[in-house]
This record gives C-alpha cells, sequence and structure tokens, in this order.
C-alpha cells in the first residue's frame, strides 16, 4: 500500500527529510510536483536542476562525454552542463524516473547511493529527488527494486482544496476557480479518460490553468470559438460541462455573501443541500485565506461570516457545521484563523465552544 501525501504534508516531508536521503513522489503528470519542489527549494536557497530523463537516449546524456585529457593521456568524462562547479549545493529533480531507458537508470543507481556520477561527487549537502507517474495510460519501465529501495517513496495526492487555494491566490479565472469547487472530480479529470489512441484530451491541472489564462479578460466567452478552444485544452466532455455550468450555477459567491447585505443571501442558503453548504464553507475560507478582499472591508467581513456560522446553527445543519469546524482546525487556512481571533473574537469562541463539544 503506497503512502499517500498531500501539497502540505510534502512540504513538510521536504523539511524534515535529510538531505542524505532520496525521496521518490509517485503521480500523475500535471499535479503541481516539479512547481511546488521549485518553490520550496528555491526560497531557501538551493538551485534546482531538473533532468527529465525520459528524453535522454543514452547515459552521455546524463553524465557527459568522454574527453581525452591532454596532460594526462588519459579519457575522463566531462561534466555535462547542468553538473555544479562552484562546490554549491544543489536539488538534483530527477522527473519522468520510470519512463528512462534501462541503461539511463544504470547511470542513477550510483548517484543515488553514493551522490556520484561518473567519479565526480555531488556538492556536499545536495539533494536527490525524483518523480515517477503511475496508471496504465503511461508507457513506462519497470524499476530495479534496488534503485527503488534507495528512495523514500510516497504518492503525491495533492487535494482539491489546496489547488483551488493556489488558483484563488495567483488570480486564476473566478469561473474556473468556481467550477472546479462545484465539480471537483473534474480537477484530473482521471474517469473522463478514455482509450482513443491516447489523443482523447482529458483535464488536468495544467489544463484548467491554461483555460483560464485564455478567459481571463474575457467578459462573455459564449463565442463557439472559445468552445472549441476550451474542448481542445480539457477535453470535450469537460468543457461541455463547463460551459453548461455558466448560467446553472446555484453556488454564491464568496464575496456575494461576505461583502453584501446577508440578508439577501440567507433564504438561497438556507436552501442548500449540505454538499452545497460544504462547497461554500471552503469559498468562504479561501476568500479570506487568498485576502481577495480590500482590508477596509474587514469589519464588514467578519460581521457576515458569523451571521453565516449562525445560520448553519439556526437551521441545525449539523454536517454543515462540522465540516466548517474542520476548516478552522485542518492548518490549511492559517491566515483565515487569524482572521477571525483577531475581526470576529465572538465567532472565536463559538467555534472552540463548538469543537470542544463534538
Amino acid at each position: 500500500m503506497s503512502i499517500k501525501i498531500n501539497s502540505t504534508e510534502l512540504k513538510r516531508v521536504l523539511e524534515i527529510t535529510p538531505a542524505s536521503q532520496n525521496i521518490m513522489l509517485v503521480g500523475k503528470h500535471g499535479i503541481g510536483k516539479s512547481e511546488i519542489l521549485e518553490k520550496f527549494y528555491t526560497g531557501k536557497g538551493y538551485k534546482v536542476v531538473p533532468l527529465f530523463l525520459g528524453h535522454m537516449s543514452d547515459p552521455g546524456d546524463l553524465i557527459g562525454l568522454l574527453n581525452k585529457n591532454e596532460k594526462t593521456g588519459k579519457t575522463e568524462f566531462m561534466p555535462p552542463y547542468w553538473f555544479p562547479t562552484d562546490n554549491q549545493p544543489v536539488v538534483l529533480f530527477l522527473d519522468e524516473l520510470n519512463r528512462a531507458r534501462p541503461e539511463v537508470l544504470q547511470t542513477i543507481m550510483d548517484l543515488a547511493l553514493n551522490r556520484k556520477l561518473a567519479g565526480r561527487s555531488l556538492p556536499e549537502g545536495s539533494r536527490i529527488i525524483s518523480a515517477v507517474n503511475n496508471g496504465e495510460e503511461y508507457q513506462l519501465t519497470d524499476l530495479d527494486p534496488a534503485l527503488v529501495s534507495r528512495f523514500n517513496v510516497f504518492e503525491f495526492v495533492p487535494s482539491v482544496s489546496e489547488w483551488l487555494l493556489w488558483a484563488t491566490e495567483n488570480k486564476l479565472d473566478s469561473r474556473v476557480i468556481k467550477f472546479i469547487s462545484e465539480n471537483p472530480s473534474y480537477l484530473d479529470g482521471a474517469e473522463l479518460r478514455k482509450e482513443d489512441m491516447g489523443l482523447e484530451k482529458s483535464p488536468d491541472r495544467r489544463a484548467w490553468t491554461r483555460l483560464a489564462e485564455i478567459l481571463n479578460g474575457v467578459p462573455d466567452a459564449s463565442d463557439e470559438v472559445y468552445k472549441k478552444i476550451s474542448a481542445g485544452i480539457v477535453g470535450m466532455a469537460a468543457a461541455t460541462k463547463f460551459f453548461a455550468s455558466l448560467s446553472g450555477s446555484k453556488i454564491l459567491s464568496a464575496a456575494e455573501i461576505l461583502l453584501g447585505k446577508f440578508d439577501k443571501v440567507s433564504e438561497k442558503l438556507k436552501s442548500y443541500t449540505t454538499p452545497e453548504l460544504a462547497i461554500e464553507n471552503e469559498n468562504l475560507y479561501r476568500f479570506i485565506e487568498s485576502k481577495s478582499y480590500d482590508e477596509s472591508k474587514s469589519k464588514l467581513i467578519a460581521e457576515n461570516f458569523t451571521k453565516y456560522f449562525a445560520l448553519l446553527v439556526s437551521e441545525i445543519k449539523q454536517e454543515a457545521l462540522g465540516h466548517f469546524a474542520n476548516q478552522f482546525t485542518a492548518g490549511m487556512y492559517p491566515s483565515t484563523v487569524v482572521f477571525i481571533m483577531t475581526n470576529a473574537p465572538d465567532l472565536y469562541k463559538k467555534l472552540n465552544r463548538f469543537i470542544k463539544d463534538l
């Protein structure tokens, strides 16, 4: 059984694991492995060197080419372009490890065990992290158990909530964020994949990001060409569902609840099902966490957030209340927790009392 970790846990794993130990991340393409690693380690001053092993045709692409040393008369491997020459530790990211040719994988063995490549040692403190794809839709190379044993192995499964928070913080098009919040199974779209010579498009996180970039600043995307562009990015099934949702969504935006008059939205909120309230809970926490508002509106937001919680209590929405409280304690929205403590102390007390009584 694989050990699953999400984005938050991955950062903790990277923080805790010593440089002498290697990490292998197993997961689908387009789920943010390389982006998280790059941001985490560059933020700590490391240079991250990505090597796409599936692109390498022979070991020479990895270890460099043979060259005659004119002084000694002996042949030696010239350092490859990426090899550090300043004695500063690097993070070597071996992407597509299980797409590499067997002869390239043999070269990785010494690198993973001894931090050496063709007789040259990586600088002290360097780290090695690999990423492998899993799933029947990929053309993969079986990995030698002896190589796998050199890595701590985790299945990277970032949550939809983490992606939505990232998308909000990076100001992706709100229609894409809204659609994924209401249809989370479409984010990675595994159930939409079809066996059609690999040409049937299905959505993934990169695809939704590309679509959001195209739609950004386009208030009316009903033009047929936008539908075709969308289908070419996320696939026909996801695009059809996405455009149908633009006119038929029942879920209020966080801004409509937190920045307006709460009385105007309370009746609609009372009609929500528990799954819809769970979506709304996360919308509200994400809105505050990403600071998607003018700070002068903090008082109004705090008042409406408190009224929203009171509505859940008065309507005896027990499961939705539990979900609301879970967002408060899960550790994913630390800025929202601080916001509640600072701007809504009554809500803070009520939440703690509710959690204590659970």
